[in-house]
């Protein structure tokens, strides 16, 4: 039996040693690739000890172990090209935003393209008589009522489109009141030029320069026109 435990010792080193020798030499980054796996794995069924073969279980676990790693490389690759594709889109996305007008809460609005303003007003409840009084910012001057009759509580929209030519060839701002029974109410919403887009260094959401506004998180705009 000492024979047999002497054998045994020796089979193990001449194992060892030829698996080393049979093992490709590697160059360049020193990632093992399939056929590199293959390789080893045949010369460890070469070369394995006789009275102490390798169990079944051994290279199952070798050949899960291998999958394990290639299945990683292959979602890291994965995610690197959506996050590039990501990074494409939101440069799209913000590109497409410049010139565009948001809805913001505030009381300025200027003419855009067309020469009107717009904007929202969130009624807290229902009242028996809106108006929309329009003024130039500057001075104060009033320009325009609008009788909005009677209205149900929620959002109400509103629009002037047909303002003073000097107005609207030059963008002078107008100030919107939103008056409810007589009363001034709470200040609407009006919309806005985005003037500028700025990408974050981190994280998903892009800060927009809005006119008259300064900068506003994308996250806060929930109405493009």
């Amino acid at each position: 039996m000492a024979d047999i435990n002497s054998a045994t010792g020796a089979g193990a080193t001449f194992t060892a040693a030829a698996a080393a020798a049979a093992a490709p030499t590697r160059t360049g980054s020193g990632d093992l690739g399939q056929q590199d796996f293959l390789t080893l794995m045949t010369a460890q069924l070469q070369n394995q000890d006789p009275f102490s073969p390798m169990e079944n279980g051994e290279f199952l676990a070798q050949m899960a172990q291998f999958s394990t790693v290639a299945g990683l490389d292959t979602v890291n690759s994965t995610l690197g090209e959506i996050s590039s594709q990501i990074g494409g889109n939101r440069i799209a996305t913000a590109s497409s935003l410049l010139g565009q007008q948001v809805l913001v809460p505030g009381t300025l609005a200027r003419p855009d393209a067309s020469g009107g303003v717009h904007g929202v007003a969130d009624l807290p409840e229902a009242t028996s008589a809106v108006t929309v009084v329009y003024s130039d910012a500057q001075t104060g001057v009033e320009l325009h009522r609008q009788d909005m009759g009677a209205q149900p509580a929620g959002l109400m929209g509103f629009d002037w489109d047909d303002l003073p030519s000097d107005i609207a060839q030059t963008r002078s701002a107008v100030r919107v009141a939103i008056e409810v029974d007589g009363a001034t109410a709470a200040e609407p919403f009006v919309y806005a030029r985005v003037v500028g887009v700025q990408m974050p260094e981190s994280g998903q959401d892009m800060t927009l320069r809005v006119e008259d506004y300064g900068l506003r998180s994308s996250l806060e705009i929930n109405s493009i026109r």
